[in-house]
């Protein structure tokens, strides 16, 4: 016994890494419930989710790159005071030709440019073949799969880049090492392209390539920013599922999948991939500690990760924390090492407008900004994804992250601050569903939900301090009293409500009382309306009154011990899908691309305070 203990003293004395923590971990007890499309977890305060792309098949300008219904993998950069945002797309399905990338940007992260390729489907030579695999290239294009988006040099030149892999098939796989290869351009600060070249092709492509090397570019400060992106092993890790299975360009060879990393304060690297594998390196990816292990205490599935440093110092992990992809959370860690928390960016799906091959439900493949790809100077923390396969979306999470109210709310839109009125709210922003503050006519600031989307809504919330005897006063103004719908929810810290108001469809401002609804008057268009709800969880009883009218005592539809969060959201509450919902979707829902008669709610203050 004492050899053994001497032994095993000799052993880490040797190899002092063996006595720290060589791996992340999760250690916080909050754990998603899939039954739910928020997964029962507390909202960041002030995350901020907006649609930068809406896929619709029948009105895209003319403009025929844009009408392609399978868009995903988004990346994010930052550079010179804006954001670049590239994603690949294909017409219907994934792994279905031809493929192309295309590039947005944006000043503010709010409002983004339309689309531009660029990088175009590539034609295949007729007769192509892949080792390994059946079939034969006939009248086929590439499609676009890549890992790594942007890459910003030393010497300030911005890189964007794709990868032209080749699918014979609907199940053949693009990523097998036996594409065309890698190719790269210049984005400049005039928002203008460089030439298209290929910077690494794989080796199993014989074939003459439509764009040339880039070393034959005359611009030698292009040819230096590539040469350093190929000496840099970390970010030509990303490629290791495009690469040949035997690139020495490549460190850590295997079926490695969308790789993402950061540096700890002693140096090392912590890398992460799908299914939330793990490892170290101390020599900025050139060798790497051990072969990569699922990180303890995580639960993710076959769908990205995303590791990065804070602007406060801290770490923070984004993903989809269950065997499917949603909800879309972050967990926090001092040390970049141990996670404590699950916290929600985005709990919503939107329904699958188009269906196609291997679409998925749920807001994925989430990328940030790496390490070296800029800062945005608001210092939040900036991710990206896509819902459903199908539309790009970013996110903006305030830092340091938060989920707790200290206070209650005192919100006149008029006498606070413009831009930021909406930093302590939770916006969920589609592109016809916007919310915004906006200025009336007579020069009045608001919160405005405008909603013409038949299959999303506008949402917006505000997290308080947990309360059993709550008064709640609001002020709102509908622009119809015809169509649209307003749902305004008292919940617990769970997201459950139990009470609901609603401006309906019929010009009805009604209550839920249990399985049914009951009308409380009527509403005019373009009328003001001052809410006061008095509401006791412990007695499930509340009041309403509208307009200095008392409406009698109503009680609450499900009960609650607290209430802590107040939900504006001009739309039903979703349930489809859920665990049990077919995977794959291979319809399109009807009158996809059609718009709604818009409805739009004027809210213009908000107060809570305890009774």
């Amino acid at each position: 016994m004492n050899k053994l203990l001497l032994s095993l003293l000799m052993l880490t004395s040797s190899y002092p890494g063996l006595l720290a923590q060589d791996t992340i971990r999760y250690t916080g007890k909050m754990l998603s419930n899939i039954d739910y499309h928020h997964g029962q977890l507390r909202p960041v305060i002030g995350a901020h989710s907006y649609q930068t792309f809406r896929a619709n098949r029948t009105d895209f300008g003319g403009d025929a790159a844009l009408s392609w219904t399978y868009n995903h993998a988004p990346m994010l950069a930052y550079w010179k005071g804006s954001f670049y945002l590239n994603y690949l797309s294909n017409p219907v399905g994934e792994h279905i030709p031809p493929g192309q990338t295309l590039l947005q940007t944006s000043k503010d992260g709010v409002s983004w440019t339309t689309p531009k390729v660029i990088f175009p489907p590539y034609k295949i030579p007729d007769g192509t073949t892949k080792k390994e695999y059946p079939g034969v290239a006939k009248n086929l294009y590439a499609v676009m799969h890549q890992r790594m988006g942007f890459y910003v040099s030393k010497n300030g030149k911005l890189l964007t880049l794709g990868y032209y892999g080749i699918a014979l098939d609907a199940k053949d796989d693009p990523n097998d090492g036996n594409g065309i290869g890698r190719v790269v351009r210049e984005i400049k600060e005039d928002g203008s392209l460089g030439p298209i070249y290929f910077i690494r092709n794989n080796a199993s492509w014989k074939q003459k390539s439509d764009y040339p090397f880039y070393e034959t570019s005359k611009d030698k400060a292009f040819v230096a920013a590539c040469n350093e992106l190929l000496a840099n092993k970390l970010a030509v890790q990303q490629w290791v599922e495009e690469a040949d299975r035997d690139d020495p360009l490549i460190s850590l060879k295997g079926e490695y999948k969308a790789f993402s990393s950061y540096h700890l304060p002693d140096g090392r690297v912590v890398g992460l991939w799908k299914n939330a594998l793990t490892s170290m390196s101390k020599d900025d990816g050139k060798t790497w500690l051990y072969k990569p292990k699922r990180a303890p205490g995580f639960v993710n599935s076959n769908a990205k990760i995303w590791g990065q440093k804070t602007s406060d110092g801290k770490y923070a992990t984004v993903y989809n924390p269950a065997e499917f992809r949603w909800p879309l959370a972050v967990s926090v860690s001092d040390d970049g090492i141990d996670y404590k928390n699950l916290l929600l960016v985005n709990g919503e799906i939107t329904a699958m407008r188009y269906g196609g091959n291997y679409k998925s439900y749920g807001p994925q493949y989430v990328r940030g900004i790496s390490e070296g790809n800029g800062m945005s100077g608001d210092g939040k923390m900036w991710v990206t994804y896509s819902m459903n396969k199908e539309d790009i979306w970013v996110s903006s999470v305030p830092v340091p992250l938060t989920e707790k109210a200290v206070s209650h709310v005192k919100a006149d839109f008029n006498e606070i601050k413009s831009g930021v009125e909406l930093s302590e709210w939770n916006i969920y922003s589609p592109l016809w569903a916007p919310v915004k503050i906006e200025k009336g006519q007579k020069g009045d600031k608001a919160l405005v939900l405008r909603d013409f989307d038949p299959f999303d809504y506008a949402k917006a919330e505000r997290i308080i301090p947990a309360t059993k005897k709550l008064m709640v006063e609001f002020t709102v103004t509908p622009g119809q009293d015809k169509n649209g719908l307003l749902d305004i929810e008292l919940q617990n810290a769970l997201g459950n409500p139990g009470m609901r108001l609603s401006f309906d469809s019929t010009g009805h401002i009604r209550v839920k009382a249990g399985y049914r609804n009951k009308n409380l008057i009527e509403y005019k268009t373009d009328e003001l309306y001052r809410i006061t709800i008095k509401l006791n969880t412990e007695t499930r009883l509340y009041t309403v009154r509208i307009n200095d009218k008392e409406l009698g005592n109503q009680i609450l539809f499900a009960p609650m011990e607290a209430v802590e969060r107040i939900t504006f959201r001009t739309g039903d509450t979703r349930r489809f899908p859920n665990a049990d919902t077919p995977t794959d979707q291979m319809y399109d829902l009807p009158d996809a691309g059609s718009k709604d008669r818009e409805a739009v709610f004027r809210i213009h203050n908000l107060t809570t305070s305890i009774l």
